[in-house]
C-alpha cells in the first residue's frame, strides 16, 4: 500500500491568528501522529496579490516560528517554504496547459476576491488553483486537510490528474482525499460576526494573534462586539445573534467541547462574567504560543536552517516526480 502522504499549505502574508489556529494549525498538529507529512508556507501563492519583500520575508519567518511553537515537529515531518522546491513551478506551468478555462472560470474564491473588479487582478491569482493542485500532487500527496472555502479547489486538483491520466494514458496521479476537521471551527471578525477573522484585515482589534501577549488579548476581547442580551439557552436562539455565537464557539473551540455546552455552564449570564471566562481559556492555550514564536525568533539562523533542510527533503521527494511528468509530457530529459 502507497504511503499516506498529506500536504498542507499557509500563506505566509500575516502574523497567524486565532481562526488559522483553530481551522488549521492544530489539526495539522494532530495529523503528525497519523500521517507523513509535509508543512508548506506557500509564498508563491502570497504574491498573487503585492506584498511588501521584506514583510514578506519577515512573515515567513514569524510564520515558521509560529507553526513551531505550535507544535509542528519539522525534524519527523517535513517544513519549508514553496519557492525553495522548483518543482512546484515547474508542475503548475504544465497544469496550467491541461486545466480548462471554464474550470477556472467557475471557481467561486477568485470571483469573491475580485468581485467587479477582476480585470484589474493578476493572472496569478486566476490560476492560483493550478499551483494549488501542483504543490499537491509534486509529492503525490494523498490527502489534504481543507476547509470549506478550499474544498472546490481540491475538487479541481482531482480534475486535473484525472485529466492528465487520461490525456497520456497513465495512472500516475492519484486521487486526493480531503480531511476534514471532525469539529472545524469557523472563527469570526471580533468586530463583525459576519465576516471571518482575517489577518488582513485593517482592523487589529478584529482578530487574536498567536503573538498577542495576555494584556493584548484581555483588552481585544474585553473590547469584542456583542449584544445587551445574557446568553441563551439553546444553539438556535444564537442564529440572529453573530457576536455572540462567535465568541461561544471559539470558547467551544478551545475547550473541546459543544456550544450546547458552554450555554449549559453560562446560560442566562450576561458577556462581563463569560468575556473573563472567554479571556482566562484563550490565554492559557495561545500564551505559550506566543512566548515561544518570540523565543524562535530570536534564533533566525535556527529558523532559516529549518526551512532550508526541509526545502531539501521536499525536493528529494518531489523532483523525481516532477521530473517522471515532465518526460511523460515530451520533455527532453
Amino acid at each position: 500500500m502507497p504511503m499516506q502522504r498529506v500536504f498542507s499549505g499557509i500563506q505566509p502574508s500575516g502574523v497567524p491568528q486565532l481562526g488559522n489556529y483553530l481551522g488549521a494549525i492544530r489539526h495539522w498538529v494532530q495529523l503528525q501522529s497519523e500521517y507523513m507529512c509535509l508543512f508548506c508556507l506557500v509564498d508563491m501563492h502570497a504574491i498573487t496579490v503585492w506584498q511588501n519583500p521584506e514583510e514578506l520575508r519577515h512573515h515567513t519567518l514569524t510564520q515558521t516560528a509560529v507553526l513551531l511553537a505550535s507544535g509542528i515537529d519539522a525534524q519527523k515531518h517535513i517544513l519549508f517554504n514553496q519557492s525553495a522546491v522548483y518543482a512546484h513551478a515547474r508542475l503548475g506551468w504544465i497544469f496550467n496547459c491541461i486545466t480548462r478555462l471554464g474550470w477556472l472560470n467557475r471557481m467561486t474564491q477568485f470571483k469573491d476576491k475580485t468581485g467587479k473588479d477582476r480585470e484589474n487582478y493578476s493572472s496569478g491569482l486566476y490560476v492560483y488553483p493550478n499551483l494549488m493542485a501542483a504543490d499537491i500532487l509534486a509529492y503525490k500527496a494523498t490527502h489534504v486537510p481543507v476547509g470549506e472555502d478550499q474544498k472546490q479547489h481540491l475538487e479541481l486538483t482531482n480534475d486535473i490528474a484525472q485529466k492528465f491520466n487520461h490525456d497520456y494514458g497513465v495512472t500516475f496521479f492519484p486521487q486526493v482525499t480531503p480531511l476534514i476537521p471532525p469539529t472545524a471551527a469557523r472563527i469570526m471578525s471580533l468586530r463583525d460576526g459576519t465576516k471571518k477573522m482575517s489577518k488582513s484585515d485593517p482592523s487589529s482589534q478584529s482578530r487574536i494573534d498567536l503573538t498577542d501577549d495576555a494584556d493584548t488579548i484581555r483588552l481585544k476581547i474585553r473590547r469584542a462586539k456583542t449584544d445587551t442580551e445574557p446568553l441563551p439557552t439553546h444553539p438556535d436562539e444564537l442564529t440572529e445573534r453573530p457576536e455572540a455565537k462567535n465568541l461561544v464557539s471559539i470558547y467551544a473551540a478551545l475547550t473541546n467541547t459543544t456550544i450546547n455546552h458552554v450555554l449549559e455552564t453560562y446560560q442566562g449570564q450576561g458577556f462581563s462574567t463569560f468575556k473573563t471566562a472567554l479571556t482566562e481559556v484563550v490565554i492559557n492555550t495561545l500564551t505559550p504560543i506566543g512566548q515561544e514564536t518570540e523565543r524562535l525568533l530570536n534564533d533566525k539562523t535556527y529558523l532559516l536552517e529549518t526551512l532550508r533542510n526541509g526545502a531539501e527533503r521536499a525536493n528529494a521527494l518531489a523532483d523525481p516526480i516532477v521530473s517522471e511528468v515532465e518526460k511523460i509530457v515530451g520533455f527532453l530529459s
